[in-house]
């Protein structure tokens, strides 16, 4: 294993950290879609009911869209056998079975674990166990491990957190299967400056979401500055979508959705994908929305704020740049629209509106278009 010195600010004060430096394993090249069972099901998640969702996923459509990951969160375990073996709870009774299902269904499977003795919701963790975890979990036929923090608080410090991810992300790779590593740390310690080192191939970059205007916002403008983090391989995570689960408006998700892309996020579901209106599929489904977040550049779109009108600037692989103007105010607003404003390599002759679905006409420099409060204006423009 090698290291890298990374200069930081800890805990008020100035220090110099050495960091494992784990090579990548060369998965996530665009940001992972699928769904998590965290948010609609908490501690109440059962096979049989992942199982259902895995049909649903399939039946809706998302399989085929891109959202390939079933991810179960917390609360899945068991305790440990005399030879510190880790078994699901009577809740998964054949977590192997379930992975062959899930696969079965052209799907992936994820599940979730803590560096620390016990995870968020005091279950047990991975502390001391990290490669015989690993190994389990290869054996089961896992795709994806998010690890969250937690009680790793309690026996590890700060600045020893790079390590203690970088543990198990050696573990995985030494299974030899492609498991997809998500760290959960909240964005503290900087791990925005090290999640890449430490074989990670996400980060979460914010405290728990929450299905509300204001909470998504917030996220999503924490990793803002952070833009350069992000990349094939490696991405910021501003956490799970909340699109459908009724706390905003079908507005307010669409800006959820539009931001959610435009910064190269992951894409995890987390309604119940069972029960999904009309109106939350068109949303989830949106072809031409994913395609910006899937985009194989991989760049985290930039930001400029005016007023109550936030500017999100993306470039895409085949020339062209995604926009999203973003309405924070209470009232509608007029968008001006500016070629010249947005200082874009590439001449611009075709404006696409990726909500409506629809050609705009280009006159002269731009055009305007009236956007309600909390709304979003998202555009690609290009040459033709």
């Amino acid at each position: 294993m090698t290291f890298f010195l990374l200069a930081a600010m800890i805990a008020g004060c100035g220090e110099v950290s050495l960091i494992p430096n784990i090579p990548s394993n060369g998965l996530a090249k665009t940001p992972p879609m699928g769904w998590n069972s965290w948010y609609s099901f908490g501690g109440t998640i059962n096979e049989d009911t992942v199982r259902s969702i895995a049909d649903a996923i399939v039946s809706s459509g998302m399989r085929d869209a891109g959202y390939s990951y079933i991810n179960i969160d917390d609360t899945w375990e068991g305790t440990r056998d005399a030879q510190g073996n880790i078994h699901p709870n009577q809740r998964f009774p054949d977590m192997k079975g379930l992975a062959d299902y899930i696969h079965s269904k052209g799907l992936k499977f994820g599940i979730y674990s803590s560096p620390g003795p016990e995870t968020c919701a005091g279950f047990v963790g991975s502390y001391g166990h990290e490669e015989q975890d690993a190994i389990t979990y290869a054996a089961w036929g896992v795709d994806y491990l998010k690890y969250d923090w937690c009680s790793a608080k309690d026996v590890y410090s700060g600045r020893a957190s790079p390590a203690a991810y970088a543990k198990m992300a050696t573990a995985l790779q030494s299974t030899g299967r492609p498991i997809i590593y998500s760290l959960c740390n909240y964005g503290e310690d900087y791990v925005t400056a090290w999640g890449s080192k430490v074989g990670s191939n996400l980060w979460r970059t914010t405290s728990d979401i929450q299905d509300s205007w204001e909470k998504m916002i917030s996220n999503i403008e924490a990793q803002a500055s952070d833009a350069n983090s992000a990349g094939p391989g490696h991405w910021n995570d501003p956490d799970m979508l909340q699109v459908g689960r009724g706390g905003m408006t079908q507005a307010e998700y669409r800006t959820h959705m539009s931001l959610w892309a435009m910064a190269s996020a992951p894409l995890l579901a987390g309604n119940d994908i069972r029960v999904m209106s009309s109106e939350t599929s068109s949303i989830l489904l949106n072809s031409e929305v994913i395609a910006v977040d899937q985009d194989r550049l991989g760049t985290q779109a930039t930001r400029i704020r005016n007023g109550d009108i936030e500017r999100w600037l993306k470039p895409l692989a085949d020339g062209s740049v995604a926009v999203a103007y973003v309405n924070l105010g209470s009232t509608p607003a007029q968008v001006e629209v500016s070629i010249q404003d947005l200082h874009l390599a590439n001449a611009v002759t075709t404006a696409r509106d990726l909500w409506a679905h629809t050609s705009l006409p280009l006159g002269g420099d731009g055009f305007s278009r009236l956007v309600p409060s909390h709304d979003v204006l998202m555009l690609k423009l290009g040459p033709s």
